[in-house]
């Protein structure tokens, strides 16, 4: 039954960005939990009916060994996805045995697991690409590398492959720059926005102001406006802060990008852009942590009963896009949405983790981590269907346009 495939499994993702810092894929984590066996042949199909074209691929990331062995039987070749198998759990003559023959159907699989412990040369041809981490030790040598400067031998990184658990932007450089890494799996988004942070961290997307100025020029929708806008969060909070600034002196507070777009009128708008375009940045680094803002945005908008309306479907999208702004600006979060005239639900949810909001920004949070016992709980405290819960994230990235390398 439907209800069996998608409510024995508890999921949560992980981007994978690519060199030209794009989507290339997602790995999905898969966590087992309750009483249902896995319907696992009943989730590879629903997979394989909601995947788009252009969809990114996605690494199955099973949470445990009976998982993974359940995948591994009845997975069949297709080439949107991947299954994950961790370095040490091959040490597992049942599972070693499923890894070969999974292999030998033509099921393409990821090695992961540390870079200092790669499988022998036998195994290791059994695998499509391997998801590595360095441990601490050697990523503190290689921070300590000046820009472009050979590694030592014993730290030599692998081109080609996928890196994860990098929590240096130097070290992201080098993998992706120098290696021609497959992808990153995650972002180090902290030391990203640190190592901007009074230069350009804070400053809007380029590309997002010159598509939204053409945008103006061609006399497109406000529908239009507000779907390029709400791409960016920091030109989306920059916008509301001055359609809410006392030179503008309006009536009313705008609380809502769709009302400052009519507030504000095609003349003032074009011009607000033109000088946002001079502070604007094409920092590539920063692509990534807009992206995942804007995911995080989507599922938290999704996660709420279908018949929201759609001005309140907008107001919950505010709040997961403004989630993240403590990140970007420094500062409590409680403190910048005092400076806009947001609905009190978004502070509730934002802030206080509490208010109509509340559970599906937190399921939106909790999906993005690798831990499916926290989404369990919080569908269980909230009442919500786990089922519509891993519906909603498959859509949301299955929707999710993506620039595809061979993985």
């Amino acid at each position: 039954m439907v209800q069996t495939a998608l409510t024995s499994l508890a999921l949560g993702y992980r981007p994978l960005w690519n060199a030209a810092r794009k989507l290339v894929g997602v790995q999905l984590f898969m966590h087992e939990g309750g009483d249902d066996q896995p319907d696992v042949p009943h989730f590879l199909r629903m997979l394989q009916e909601m995947a788009a074209p252009t969809a990114p691929r996605l690494i199955l990331s099973p949470q445990s060994r009976h998982l993974l062995g359940l995948l591994l039987q009845h997975t069949v070749r297709d080439a949107q996805q991947l299954i994950e198998v961790r370095g040490e759990w091959l040490a597992d003559s049942a599972l070693y045995d499923l890894v070969q023959r999974a292999q030998a159907r033509g099921v393409r699989l990821v090695w992961r697991g540390a870079l200092n412990d790669l499988p022998d040369a036998d195994s290791a041809r059994w695998f499509a690409s391997s998801m590595l981490r360095l441990a601490p030790q050697d990523a503190i040598q290689l921070m300590q590398l000046s820009p472009g400067a050979p590694a030592p031998e014993h730290l030599a990184l692998l081109d080609g492959q996928i890196y994860e658990e990098l929590h240096s932007r130097a070290i992201m450089h080098r993998c992706l720059d120098q290696h021609r890494a497959a992808a990153i799996a995650g972002w180090p988004s902290e030391d990203v926005q640190h190592k901007l942070r009074g230069e350009r961290a804070l400053a809007p997307s380029h590309d997002h102001v010159m598509r939204l100025l053409k945008a103006v020029d061609a006399d497109e929708s406000f529908e239009t406006f507000e779907q390029i806008l709400s791409e960016d969060p920091m030109l989306a909070y920059r916008f509301m802060v001055f359609t809410n600034s006392a030179s503008l002196a309006l009536r009313s507070g705008v609380d809502s990008l769709r009302m400052g777009f009519v507030m504000l009128g095609y003349s003032q708008l074009k011009q607000w852009l033109a000088n946002q375009l001079t502070q604007a940045s094409a920092d590539k680094d920063l692509q990534p942590i807009r992206a995942a803002t804007v995911m995080r945005a989507q599922l938290t908008e999704r996660l709420l009963d279908p018949g929201v309306s759609q001005e309140l479907r907008s107001e919950v999208y505010l709040c997961g896009l403004f989630s993240r702004l403590d990140e970007l600006l420094d500062e409590p979060l409680s403190q910048t949405l005092q400076r806009l005239p947001l609905s009190e639900r978004i502070h509730e949810a934002a802030v206080e983790e509490d208010g109509p909001y509340a559970p599906s920004l937190l399921l939106a949070k909790a999906l993005e981590k690798e831990d499916g016992p926290v989404v369990r709980e919080l569908c269980a405290r909230y009442d919500i269907d786990l089922e519509h819960v891993n519906r909603t994230l498959l859509r949301t990235i299955s929707e999710w346009p993506a620039e595809r390398l061979a993985l």
